[in-house]
């Protein structure tokens, strides 16, 4: 059977090509209701599918969207995907996924590639100072929405969360329970870099501590953002001669690898100890006890990123457009702080 062409649908509908183009494309000119429902009608009986290469080609442009994230293992970015995903099949957009694994050179590898598709714009959870994808987004000129976080490096429009304020709240209710201070499980380094949402999340602890009149020197601690070497790190902390009385963790990820922790150690939590954590994935609500964590709306931040990086749809502030969309935290109680809700 001979493929079915864009002039034979316009033959049956009796119009042009470039009519039957417009109602494609929805655009860029406005087609008659009568008109479009002749071509819809023909498009239906000859069974007709666009090419959407060659529409890519020509537009230069296609219905993706490139979504780059540190690693789809971890649940706080696996729900963020899923919610970017959701909010582009809105909008008849597809998404196309790269894990950079933490590792510069595979941000710049996805970036390339993207870009080089020709998506229709780019959404980027960076992994770290990206001074190299910085310099790929200026040499393609592309459009680039930052979700999560923000490095110094790319001054591109950024949605985010008031983590700050966030990490403050869970670490005021921890105190609020009469713990004489509060821990805090941080990244892999002993000064987290800049953009970084756990740097936030640092100093949001520390404004809380401070304001209580609680000293943070020696109460930092360091752990990967994973369950499984968080879960290591704190059979140390907490086999240890001075083990903390509650913890604030930078991700749900670390708490959950804290209470496992816990549990092998029989420290009754919350009783012998309180632990809160960031992010409120799905899980939180199913650990043992259930987490203490501080949630954002992801799907409004996911919704906001790709209607951004489709429209640039940023309001005007002054004589100015805004650069940051931020969206704002609020704290989840469940019973690993000594709640009892």
């Amino acid at each position: 059977m001979a493929k079915v062409t864009r002039d034979d649908v316009a033959r049956l509908a009796g119009t042009s090509t470039a009519v039957v183009s417009y109602v494609i494309n929805n655009g860029p000119r406005p087609v008659a209701p009568a008109t479009r429902e002749r071509v819809l009608a023909a498009i239906k009986e000859l069974g007709y599918r666009p090419d959407r290469v060659a529409q890519a080609m020509a537009s230069r442009r296609t219905d993706l969207i490139g979504l780059i994230v540190p690693d789809t293992r971890q649940p706080f970015f696996a729900e963020m995907a899923h919610a970017v995903e959701q909010a582009a099949a809105e909008r008849g957009k597809m998404v196309l996924v790269g894990n950079a694994n933490y590792l510069d050179e595979r941000e710049v590898h996805y970036l390339r590639a993207f870009l080089g598709m020709r998506v229709s714009g780019l959404i980027l959870i960076s992994q770290g100072p990206s001074e190299h994808a910085a310099a790929e987004i200026d040499a393609w000129d592309a459009r680039v929405v930052l979700l999560h976080r923000r490095p110094d490096a790319i001054d591109d429009v950024a949605v985010m969360t008031d983590d700050i304020w966030g990490a403050q709240l869970a670490t005021r209710h921890l105190l609020e329970h009469g713990h004489p201070y509060v821990a805090f499980l941080g990244g892999t380094e002993e000064t987290p870099k800049s953009g970084d949402p756990v740097t936030d999340h640092v100093e949001g602890w520390r404004r809380a501590m401070l304001e209580s009149g609680k000293p943070t020197d020696g109460r930092y601690f360091q752990a990967p953002y994973n369950r499984y070497d968080a879960y290591q790190a704190a059979l140390k902390l907490l086999a240890g001669p001075d083990r903390p009385p509650a913890i604030m963790c930078a991700t749900d990820d670390q708490a959950i690898g804290v209470l496992r922790a816990a549990r092998e150690l029989r420290i009754d939590v919350p009783g012998e100890l309180a632990v809160a954590g960031f992010d409120d994935v799905k899980e939180a609500g199913l650990t043992d006890p259930p987490l203490t964590t501080v949630a954002s709306d992801r799907q409004a931040m996911a919704r906001a990123a790709v209607d951004l990086v489709l429209d640039d749809g940023l309001r005007v502030v002054g004589s100015r457009r805004e650069r940051l969309r931020q969206f704002p935290s609020r704290l989840v109680v469940r019973r690993s702080c000594g709640c009892g809700g």
